[in-house]
């Protein structure tokens, strides 16, 4: 198993894969494939973080971060956000994701990136010092700023970079898709049936 950058050889492969890991988890059928396509060839991407886990020759693992902004009110500044991840449902629950986002978190640190957010399950992302954004103030675009966020959380390298006032985070533009333009970039691919199934957002 060997932890390595994504080379352009590896596009198809990595969309199946995450196209195949988020198909029916949060909706039916998957947006995520979609946004890992465009984000490659999007200012906001970050190639130099854009790994993937490669097992006897077939990539089991990947993660990419991109750069969105954190608003202020009265100033912007940019913020990096990590994902999607993806990891084959053959290997799941193995560590092989927590390995991808320590090994990508180790190197951001060293890239001088000041903070990271992630909107996912708490519970996980705790593991890596992630915790709530709302402890600092910030929130993520479109959720209630009078309560806390748990699944939108932040994990720190350098605090004087974080100001002591509420922001609001937006994703990358690229993360906005419509499920029109979904449906056409499917057809590339194998077809799997859309399932609403308990447990999805809003069902």
């Amino acid at each position: 198993m060997k932890i390595r950058l994504e080379s352009q050889e590896d596009y198809l492969e990595v969309e199946n894969l995450v196209r195949d890991s988020f198909w029916n988890v949060y909706r039916p059928g998957a947006y995520e494939h979609y946004i890992v396509h465009n984000l490659r060839d999007d200012d906001s991407f970050i190639p130099d973080l854009d790994y993937v886990i490669e097992c006897d020759g077939r990539i089991i693992g990947h993660i990419n971060y991109s750069v969105g902004s954190m608003d202020y009110g009265d100033e912007k500044t940019d913020a990096v956000v990590l994902g999607p991840i993806a990891i084959h449902k053959d290997y799941q629950n193995l560590g092989l994701g927590s390995k991808l986002i320590e090994y990508t978190l180790n190197l951001a640190e060293k890239k001088g990136i000041p903070f990271i957010v992630v909107i996912g399950d708490e519970n996980y992302y705790h593991r890596f010092d992630f915790v709530s954004a709302s402890n600092y103030d910030l929130y993520l675009d479109g959720t209630d700023t009078s309560e806390e966020c748990p699944f939108f959380m932040i994990k720190i390298f350098d605090e004087s970079k974080v100001k002591n006032k509420r922001g609001i985070f937006f994703n990358p533009y690229v993360f906005d898709v419509d499920e029109n333009d979904v449906d056409e970039f499917d057809k590339k691919f194998e077809y799997r049936e859309k399932l609403v199934l308990k447990g999805q957002l809003g069902v």
